[in-house]
């Protein structure tokens, strides 16, 4: 896409409100992302959309507020596969960050073992065909995931699947026999105007059975299709976490990509608000907040 045509990111809620609870230790925002500033860390010519700059002090200015203490930084497609931008953050961290990188079985293990000294502790694929660019399909690759399961397995890193409903329909089989963790993000992209009943929810109750699947109730209603309810949300969130109480995460999605309209910015301190509803006991709460991600990424 000629870049005079890529369409701006709109830019985070400044003013996080302060949540209703106090989030436990060592409380973990497992998915969000940074952005440049670009004259540091160039975007990449293969992005879909241009985004304000999102460094990583301004992350920990949000995340003083709402009670994070640690994080797992996703490496966002606007820096295409230049992770510079990720793994300083890491680097500048003190040890509360772990980071996941766009996949790719171009490295060999001696890569590999290198980044893991950096921080790193997994790698995401993008199987959601609107979102392409010229550097990735969306289209689900069985054979790619394949290759890079087995590549991440001795280093005990986890993949992490930004994948649309469908498909965990009809690749359930394969991600059950990864010999990896698998992370389905943001509820599993659940279209919710299609009820909490659907087969796409049924097939992700299903997988939660299984040791290697975790699922992150990240993003909120900005991630769950138009036409669903908060109540369904709810709904969906605790059924999941009855599921597998121990491997199920959360995350914020800050500073929230793919919102180019008025209105639809979340406020990070909300997000965190909904913890109430999805998990109203507090060890539960712990466990998802804490424990959890403890437990997925090692943070030393």
């Amino acid at each position: 896409m000629e870049q005079s045509k890529l369409r701006v990111n709109f830019p985070w809620d400044p003013n996080p409100r302060k949540p209703r609870f106090t989030p436990p230790p060592n409380t973990c925002d497992t998915h969000f992302h940074v952005w440049g500033p670009p004259n540091l860390f160039p975007y990449a010519e293969s992005r879909r959309y241009t985004p304000p700059a999102a460094p990583i002090e301004h992350f920990w200015a949000m995340s003083s507020v709402i009670g994070v203490e640690r994080g797992l930084l996703l490496h966002a497609s606007a820096h295409g596969f230049d992770n510079a931008v990720t793994l300083d953050a890491v680097a500048r961290s003190d040890g509360r960050l772990r980071a996941v990188l766009r996949a790719t079985d171009r490295h060999d293990a001696a890569a590999l073992k290198a980044l893991h000294a950096q921080g790193v502790r997994g790698m995401r694929f993008n199987f959601i065909e609107r979102l392409k660019t010229s550097a990735e399909s969306g289209l689900f690759d069985a054979d790619l995931l394949q290759r890079v399961a087995s590549q991440l397995a001795p280093l005990s890193w986890f993949i992490d699947l930004h994948i649309e409903p469908r498909l965990i329909v009809e690749q359930a089989d394969v991600l059950r026999r990864l010999p990896v963790p698998v992370v389905i993000d943001h509820f599993g992209k659940v279209n919710l105007a299609e009820g909490v009943e659907q087969p796409a929810v049924r097939a992700l109750l299903d997988l939660l059975g299984e040791p290697n699947i975790w699922i992150k109730v990240s993003g909120g209603p900005a991630r769950i299709s138009v036409g669903g309810t908060l109540e369904q949300l709810t709904k969906l969130a605790r059924a999941l976490i009855a599921r597998a109480p121990d491997r199920v995460i959360w995350g914020s999605d800050w500073p929230h990509s793919d919102v180019y309209e008025p209105g639809r910015m979340p406020n990070d301190g909300d997000l965190m608000n909904m913890m109430l509803d999805f998990a109203p006991d507090e060890a539960t709460r712990r466990k998802i907040l804490a424990e959890n991600p403890a437990r997925l990424v090692d943070f030393g």
